[in-house]
């Protein structure tokens, strides 16, 4: 009987634990080329245990489309330059 106790709480852990990992890494795709003057927000987080690399979050704001997050890919150049003229821009005080 403690056996099957034990198995059954062993078997919840890993499925609260798998259940995590979808939460903590969002950035499973990567997102578009994008317009330096549409950033309305850019947030960087660490690397989680289940994922891979840091996330790079932007959020864009569109006329048509409005505001909208997508996650870039931290090795392209493109989001490199990103996050330099963001600072920049961030330190001028917009």
């Amino acid at each position: 009987m403690r056996l099957l106790t034990a198995a059954l709480l062993l078997l919840f852990i890993a499925m609260c634990l798998a259940s995590a990992e979808g939460v903590k890494c969002k950035c499973s795709r990567k997102g578009p080329k994008i317009r330096f003057s549409n950033v309305r927000k850019l947030e960087v987080k660490p690397r989680y245990p289940f994922c891979v690399e840091e996330m790079i979050i932007v959020t864009l704001w569109t006329r048509v489309r409005g505001e909208q997050q997508h996650c870039l890919n931290p090795k392209r150049q493109n989001t490199v330059r990103l996050l330099k003229w963001y600072r920049v821009w961030k330190e001028k005080g917009r």
